[in-house]
């Protein structure tokens, strides 16, 4: 398995709905690569947030640069010029 393959499939992954077979392709493709496994991890750590409803406070400097890239990005697609 490749890391696009893996990648276009990630959601059915974690949420459990893929097929068995492909379950056992997945962990063994993250077994050898440590930049699909740290995206997996993350996706779950964001859903067990989300479900929880946890708040987590954002560095002051990193959610202004979070602003403000949010920012340019919809200036960016709603821009009337």
């Amino acid at each position: 398995m490749k890391c696009e393959e893996m990648l276009a499939m990630l959601n059915e992954y974690v949420d459990g709905t893929v097929d068995p077979a492909l379950c056992a392709e997945f962990e063994k493709h993250m077994g050898g690569c440590s930049p699909c496994q740290v995206v997996v991890d993350n996706t779950r750590q964001t859903i067990t947030l989300y479900k929880n409803g946890q708040q987590y406070d954002l560095p002051v400097a990193f959610r202004t640069k979070l602003h403000s890239a949010l920012r340019e990005r919809w200036e960016e697609k709603h821009s009337t010029k």
